[in-house]
């Protein structure tokens, strides 16, 4: 009777390939899940983030105006260059670093006073896209 006992505890020490299994299952089963969550966070975080960068160039663009006493009939559209005398980017200008867009995308000025700036990413129908108060857009 005890030999039966000490082999019945020899065997109960590791685990059975069958629970071992079901784990690597259910593990496998949360990742499905949990992975496309972070893909979509991420690509709604990038989108975020570029319209935040073209809310901060349209905001330097309207100030560039004002200071310059521009209107629609006299505009010259400013540039996001450092070395342009019509630039916005600079340590004591409007914008103190050039904004770069998370997706890999560049950004336009305004082409007219009441214009919006522009992604180099084209807005589409997809999900990502994100829309701020209807003005700017940014299509991942």
């Amino acid at each position: 009777m005890i030999k039966s006992l000490n082999a019945f505890r020899r065997k109960a020490k590791g685990f059975t390939l069958v629970e071992i299994m079901i784990v690597v299952l259910i593990i496998g089963i949360l990742l499905a899940i949990a992975i496309p969550n972070f893909v979509s966070a991420r690509e709604t975080s990038r989108a975020k983030a570029c319209v935040a960068n073209l809310k901060q160039i349209d905001s330097a663009t309207q100030q560039y105006c004002m200071d310059q006493r521009m209107s629609s009939a006299n505009y010259v559209a400013p540039t996001l260059d450092a070395t342009s005398p019509t630039g916005l980017v600079g340590p004591d200008l409007y914008i103190r670093a050039t904004p770069v867009c998370p997706s890999g995308g560049s950004y336009t000025t305004a082409t007219s006073i009441t214009g919006n700036p522009t992604c180099s990413i084209s807005a589409s129908a997809s999900a990502g896209d994100y829309a701020s108060n209807g003005k700017y857009y940014h299509g991942l």
